[in-house]
């Protein structure tokens, strides 16, 4: 019962915390099983049939059908549900996942804080943990050596998986990103379309 409470207790300040971060749609919810429930069977990790021309390896996100694709050989791939950025705030193209971390920190972009200006008071960071916009784990995408500022990442609320709503960065369930994470190594090609 205590660690029912402790769990519902993270629960409300990471919700909070996330509210406050520009990275959110917070809706409180009962629980971390509950907020499991809300994701459509559709967007679920599943093993599915895959045709493209990419070799095994390599990660294809689909950025409109709100996809991941981890391409496996075969003709196969482990397809994750993805939330993205908002219309306008997607990166496309090639990357190379260039850093990854665990329980990763975060700090609001200058953009992102002209923006949404009381951002600001998350300037200085927020360190990694369930109050975290990143989640349990990110992957860094990088160009020509230099970081996109773009993330492959965890969510705190995996209820907005399927939708358009973050400032730009790939969200998989934290369950997702830590599958992923454990699958690829850095210098992994992502192709974001």
């Amino acid at each position: 019962m205590e660690n029912d409470r402790i769990a519902r207790r993270a629960l409300l300040v990471g919700g909070l915390a996330l509210l406050a971060s520009g990275c959110s749609t917070w809706q409180p919810t009962r629980g971390p099983r509950e907020a499991r429930t809300r994701i459509a069977p559709q967007f679920r990790r599943q093993e599915v049939a895959f045709n493209g021309s990419e070799p095994p390896g390599t990660i294809v996100v689909d950025t409109e059908q709100r996809y991941l694709y981890l391409v496996q050989n075969g003709s196969s791939a482990i397809r994750y549900g993805i939330g993205v950025g908002e219309q306008g705030r997607t990166l496309k193209g090639r990357a190379t996942i260039g850093r990854k971390a665990e329980w990763p920190s975060w700090t609001p972009t200058a953009n992102m804080i002209q923006r949404k200006p009381w951002l600001a008071q998350y300037a200085g960071g927020v360190d990694g943990g369930l109050h975290n916009p990143l989640g349990a784990a990110a992957l860094y995408l990088y160009r020509g050596g230099n970081d996109t500022m773009f993330r492959l990442h965890g969510t705190n609320e995996p209820w907005t998986i399927g939708q358009a709503v973050s400032s730009g960065c790939v969200r998989l369930t934290n369950e997702d990103i830590v599958d992923l994470y454990s699958r690829v190594p850095v210098g992994t090609t992502v192709l974001l379309i």
